[in-house]
């Protein structure tokens, strides 16, 4: 009998498929899921995880991120050898055989005012504590979200001052990781975050960031703020935004530039547009809280001009009278330097606010316009400088530049490094620094 022929190709049983290359096809079929938590919930616990705050911590930022945290560090041991230094090169008394001690330099002019509002409040004399508005104190021109924030550190940090640099600290670090992740977002362009964060972090106010002030701690709500409105994550981004108004009045300008941003990017789902009014209610309660105890709605600002001449005058006129006390001698040579220092601060905002709207960059120059026409229009221009460290779209643009010319970065921190030590030294000697 014939052998039976081989069955043909075409009619030959399929086989089993190996189950890898089964697991494969599952794959390419199966759609990927909708939610990234979700496909995160069903992949199973590598052995060993770390589920320590720490761990978590670590897996959370990024290798770019832990580099700019690196550079924040490196800049912070930079500040405190010259906080170092400078108390032995450069005491109060000229004849001192000991040095004060180092947290001494940190407390200096707007942190004698945080101080005060941790502690004892707003109307000390409520609580028999000591003098209230009226006095020359004008505690009332600071915004309550740093002293509250102070005090609630200073509960498990005995030391007032060690207490607001750890803030300042903390803040900072939250601060520089927000920016660089902006820059990346914005310039698609890994090192852009390292170049905007040092150049923030080497700007000649930076001393600001590390003292127990208010400008790191906004930075802190205000990037992550706008970082999370660049992703469309509106209530994340004005939950933040209105811990940035708790802090500052230039919270309000932020929520300005959000709403302008939220205007020009969302076609459907107007209707969540009423969360950019969050915001607004933290100044909103602090202008009711202030007006409850003085019967004055705007006690925050006559404050500002009792203590600061904060007195709305024309644009022009400001700028003349900047001009004459930096250059007239009217001033000591140390306050006509810082004049001369806002002067430069403003014209360097107003080249930025042009370069903005050049490239209809809207929301960005709502923001900038707001600061730069608050900061202009009273009886002299003051803090202007240090003002440019909240600027964020100057880091940003700094950093697109450094990436078109090799020299740029070399030139900034040749002229910032000295500048920021100068007024490094100013501010630790109590001799002001804008």
């Amino acid at each position: 009998m014939p052998a039976t022929a081989p069955a043909s190709p075409r009619h030959a049983p399929a086989r089993t498929a190996p189950a890898a290359s089964r697991a494969a096809d599952h794959a390419r079929r199966t759609p990927p899921s909708a939610s990234p938590a979700a496909d995160l919930a069903r992949r199973p616990e590598r052995p060993g995880r770390d589920h320590t705050p720490l761990g978590r911590a670590r897996s959370w930022l990024r290798p770019a991120d832990r580099e700019v945290l690196w550079l924040y560090l490196l800049t912070r041991v930079a500040l405190w050898t010259t906080a170092y230094c400078t108390r032995l090169l450069f005491p109060a008394n000229g004849d001192a055989r000991v040095p004060e001690p180092v947290l001494t330099s940190f407390e200096r002019w707007d942190w004698g005012h945080f101080l005060h509002i941790a502690r004892d409040g707003y109307f000390p004399e409520e609580a028999g504590a000591g003098p209230g508005p009226g006095t020359g104190d004008n505690r009332e021109a600071f915004f309550p979200g740093f002293p509250l924030l102070l005090r609630a550190v200073h509960t498990v940090v005995p030391d007032w001052t060690v207490a607001g640099l750890l803030v300042s600290f903390a803040a900072g670090a939250v601060a520089v990781v927000a920016l660089a992740r902006i820059a990346e977002l914005h310039l698609a362009h890994t090192p852009a975050g390292r170049r905007a964060a040092l150049f923030l972090l080497l700007s000649p106010c930076a001393v600001f960031l590390a003292a127990g002030y208010s400008e790191a701690l906004f930075l802190a709500f205000a990037l992550p703020a706008w970082l999370a409105a660049q992703r469309h994550q509106w209530p994340l981004a004005a939950l933040l935004a209105a811990g940035a108004t708790t802090v500052r009045v230039s919270g309000l300008f932020l929520a300005a530039a959000l709403a302008v941003h939220f205007l020009l990017t969302v076609r459907t789902g107007r209707r969540r547009a009423a969360l950019l009014t969050l915001p607004a209610l933290p100044a909103l309660l602090y202008f009711w809280y202030l007006y409850e105890r003085t019967g004055d709605w705007m006690a925050w600002k006559h404050a500002q001009e009792r203590g600061w001449y904060r007195h709305f005058r024309a644009p022009w006129d400001a700028w003349s009278q900047t001009w004459h006390e930096a250059f007239a001698q009217t001033q000591a040579t140390g306050y006509a330097a810082l004049f001369q220092a806002d002067l430069v601060a403003m014209l360097l905002g107003l080249g930025l606010l042009a370069l903005l709207i050049r490239r209809r960059r809207w929301p960005e120059a709502v923001y900038i316009a707001l600061t730069l026409w608050a900061l202009g229009t009273s009886y002299w221009y003051m803090s202007i400088a240090r003002s440019t460290l909240l600027w964020w779209p100057l880091w940003i643009g700094l950093a697109a530049w450094s990436l078109r010319g090799r020299k740029t970065t070399a030139v900034y921190v040749c002229l910032a490094a000295p500048l920021g030590t100068v007024l490094t030294v100013t501010f630790l000697t109590g001799r002001w620094a804008g």
